[in-house]
């Protein structure tokens, strides 16, 4: 199985390259040079699902667009509403991979947490994506597309804020998130903020290198789910290959405040030593600290921290000088768990391919 799907068409560029390539073949067929814009804007811009809805061309030259600029898409195989408003979105791809998408409203605020390679390989033991696997990497166009999808689907819900939260560790593709996030952020792309814009990274140092290398201000959040190397090696099996030490030195590069992902479990990183020795890294590297409930469908084999030790928990780091924010867990009446909807989804197939069989 090939690890990433083959990158085709002009969705899968940045949005300058992508120009350029319109433009010249707009040259090439001795169009007018403003049919650029015109088209160049209705990939991201002002996207359209088909060129057959910008009705603004001639109809002969959307015929020859279909062809020459396909615009793929990514099929919503299951999309489930949460009552408190948050959605979780089940994408097929064409090869029959599937990833996962959330859009969280809160108030004025629309964030999406997006995908970024198809199952996971680094096994952190909370999460259900690592239970699955690694599949294959995603395209720039099926890591942007998500955000597409939503504004096709309905424009209203264009995310103000995108998250590389959802399934796979971005800076392990990160020739595809480059681009992806070059479409995010630029304004012939979707035109998001790169303080808008969060990678979350269990901490792949070359990976953090080049994205420190960027000169956009986007955000950077390190899983980090526990304060020490012995405890930290308990859950997340990366910190064998990368040092939590050379981790948050690595973080160092980057110019806006650093934000520490860290979630709660109950018996495994929530005692008082440890918020101790988390306060003390976050004073060092001057970082937010998110504390998350443990989402009861990541893992059910671990318990979440009660309720009274995460208070008890941020009030101590608090009262060490950090900005420690309790994070809500959404859609819990959901499969909103990373990876939680794509797991069921599948063992809902494996069970529909056997009754099938059976029934032959």
């Amino acid at each position: 199985m090939s690890q990433t799907a083959t990158p085709s068409g002009a969705l899968d560029l940045t949005p300058a390259a992508a120009r350029d390539a319109i433009g010249r073949w707009i040259a090439e067929h001795g169009l007018p040079r403003y049919r650029t814009d015109q088209v160049a804007r209705r990939l991201w811009e002002a996207p359209v699902a088909s060129w057959n809805d910008a009705t603004e061309l001639p109809a002969a030259l959307r015929v020859a667009l279909e062809h020459e600029f396909p615009l793929p898409r990514l099929r919503a195989e299951t999309v489930e509403v949460s009552q408190d408003g948050t959605q979780k979105f089940l994408w097929r791809l064409d090869d029959g991979e599937a990833v996962e998408s959330v859009l969280i409203p809160s108030g004025a605020r629309r964030t999406l947490c997006i995908s970024s390679q198809a199952g996971c390989a680094l096994g952190c033991v909370f999460c259900a994506t690592g239970r699955m696997g690694f599949r294959r990497n995603l395209t720039p166009f099926e890591i942007a597309g998500q955000v597409r999808e939503i504004i096709l689907r309905n424009p209203a819900d264009k995310p103000t804020n995108v998250v590389y939260m959802g399934m796979g560790e971005p800076l392990l593709n990160w020739p595809a998130v480059d681009v992806s996030l070059s479409i995010l952020n630029a304004p012939e792309g979707l035109g998001i903020g790169a303080r808008h814009i969060t990678v979350s990274t269990v901490g792949i140092i070359p990976g953090m290198e080049k994205l420190a290398a960027r000169p956009e201000q986007f955000r950077l959040a390190i899983s980090l789910h526990a304060p020490t190397p012995d405890r930290r090696l308990a859950i997340m099996p990366i910190q064998k290959k990368y040092g939590l030490d050379a981790v948050l030195a690595a973080a160092k590069a980057f110019r806006k405040r650093i934000t520490f992902e860290y979630v709660l479990i109950g018996g495994a990183n929530d005692t008082d030593a440890d918020a101790d020795q988390l306060a003390r890294l976050a004073r060092q590297a001057g970082a937010l600290v998110n504390l998350l409930p443990l989402h009861p469908g990541g893992a059910p084999d671990l318990h979440p921290t009660p309720p009274a030790r995460i208070r008890a928990f941020a009030d101590r780091l608090r009262n060490q000088g950090v900005e420690a924010v309790v994070r809500r867990s959404r859609g819990l009446d959901i499969n909103a768990a990373c990876g939680q909807l794509r797991v069921e989804m599948e063992a809902k197939r494996r069970q529909a391919r056997l009754a099938s069989g059976a029934e032959i």
